[in-house]
């Protein structure tokens, strides 16, 4: 009964949502039979093990990336936060610009082509910035270079004209992190950004020759790139011919014509991967979870919800967040549950804010504040022994790995993993743009690569107790506390 009780209240926190088509769902013959849910949620494609890689470091993320740039043929697709304007970045840019060249034939054509997603405020923070480290590349090749700048339909009116730079980031921002390459990928939650190739530890998967799986994130990058700002070789921006503009033109009607235009890859993958079902026999399956509910998409929270709900005494869930600060549905669920959870969070030196000037400084004892809060929920319902938060220390690092890993009982290796740009928090949920994949495996290499990454990761970390928040550098000052109820859902 009191598991009900804290189950119940999910449905006050959930908006109305529309039943997931079912007319284009793939067979799920061979997926293990408490997964098979999971093609009623989004597209499913089947996928050889031996073809996914998980990168280990940032450093191996930003070599991959170059390299696979110099041997692309046909199209390099990225989609980010930002691109920052640094050495490593510039050297990034450097690479799509000979790439382009030696592409070239006699005749001066290209068939390589450059599609870069952004969001438009980060994107466009100062006067160094993405736009401007990107303008050399649309001057130079505009017939093969694409630059979409997302802006948010929620950021407008008086709002946009009164909130200052940097602080209109919190508002909603394009945050899915794909990279592609022909038809191979890297799904992540890392921008493109020197810390991120130097010293920010996150999540990187590869997944080479799977030209399913490339081309709906391809579609899907082109479908939110077209219903955001063009940018042009001298900085302007303009929208699409025929396309609602987010900030002037109707609310209603931008979310409307730009869920309809990304729900169209959604639903025609779904139907392209059924028509491929029969040539399929690899062990892997690969799920994307979209979320955007500014547009009124919600595939991974409602994939995320039913994983959770379902994941019952047999299972071991190892989730991670850089910045922990789960909905209330997520939390409801995690302490209604019968799984048991080991939850890696940030301790506050790895935080991404820690030192950061000016009010930004104080969100690491913010997200002390809040995992203070969930711990004492935790111990107040006798759980200790069944959810347990754990921090990551590493000098002179920072901390951005995001999702999770399944394992079920008997068994050393997951069989599960989510991993992308989400942070299981209100702003993936409700403000910004996301996506992530689902990968079921029974692909014995694959799940000793999961297995491996998640042990890493978690050998830096020390189990939290009640003792670790009476330590001096845990103290969180009163107007903390009291203004982090008001903005915790901004960050």
């Amino acid at each position: 009964m009191s598991s009900l009780l804290l189950l119940a209240p999910l449905l006050a926190e959930a908006e109305p949502v529309t039943p997931p088509a079912t007319s284009h769902r793939p067979t799920t013959e061979g997926l293990p039979l408490r997964f098979r849910w999971m093609a009623e949620h989004a597209p499913a494609f089947r996928v050889p093990g031996a073809h996914v890689r998980v990168l280990r470091s940032p450093t191996e993320f930003y070599q991959v990336m170059k390299a696979r740039i110099k041997t692309a043929k046909s199209r390099v697709v990225m989609a980010s936060l930002y691109l920052g304007t640094g050495p490593l970045e510039q050297d990034l840019v450097d690479c799509l610009q000979e790439a382009l060249e030696h592409s070239q034939d006699t005749a001066g054509t290209s068939g390589l082509r450059v599609s870069i997603l952004l969001d438009y405020t980060r994107g466009s923070r100062g006067t160094n910035n993405s736009r401007s480290i990107l303008l050399p590349l649309l001057r130079r090749f505009p017939q093969q270079t694409r630059v979409a700048l997302y802006h948010t339909p929620d950021l407008r009116g008086l709002l946009r004209l009164l909130v200052p730079e940097r602080f209109n980031e919190t508002i909603g921002v394009q945050h899915i992190k794909v990279y592609l390459f022909d038809d191979s990928l890297i799904i992540s939650g890392a921008n493109l950004s020197d810390s991120y190739f130097t010293n920010r530890q996150d999540r990187y998967v590869l997944l080479e020759d799977c030209h399913q799986v490339a081309d709906f994130f391809a579609e899907l990058v082109s479908a939110v790139s077209d219903v955001s700002l063009q940018l042009g070789p001298d900085d302007s921006v303009h929208m699409e011919e025929g396309m609602v503009h987010p900030y002037k033109g109707n609310r209603a009607q931008f979310s409307a014509s730009a869920r309809c235009r990304i729900m169209e890859v959604v639903d025609t993958a779904g139907l392209h991967q059924r028509d491929a079902d029969s040539a399929a026999h690899g062990d892997t399956w690969v799920f994307p979870l979209v979320q955007m509910k500014p547009l009124g998409i919600h595939l991974d929270e409602e994939a995320t919800v039913r994983l959770l709900t379902e994941a019952g005494q047999d299972a071991t869930v190892y989730l991670t967040s850089g910045y922990f600060n789960l909905t209330r549905a997520y939390m409801r669920l995690v302490l209604a549950t019968h799984a048991d959870y080991h939850i890696l969070m940030a301790s506050p030196e790895v935080n991404g804010f820690f030192g950061a000037k000016g009010v930004a400084g104080a969100i690491p004892a913010a997200y002390v504040h809040l995992a203070h809060q969930f711990y004492n929920q935790v111990c107040q319902r006798g759980q200790q022994h069944r959810v347990r938060l754990k921090e990551y220390h590493r000098q002179d690092w920072t901390f951005h790995a995001k999702g999770l890993w399944y394992y079920l009982r008997g068994s050393h290796r997951p069989c599960l993993t989510l991993i992308g740009s989400p942070n299981f928090g209100y702003r993936s949920v409700h403000r910004d743009l996301e996506a992530q994949v689902a990968i079921v495996t029974e692909n014995e290499g694959l799940q000793a690569q999961l297995q491996q990454e998640q042990e890493t990761l978690y050998r830096r970390s020390t189990e939290v107790s009640s003792s670790t928040f009476k330590h001096p550098d845990r103290h969180v000052k009163l107007w903390v506390k009291l203004v982090t109820p008001f903005i915790k859902n901004f960050f």
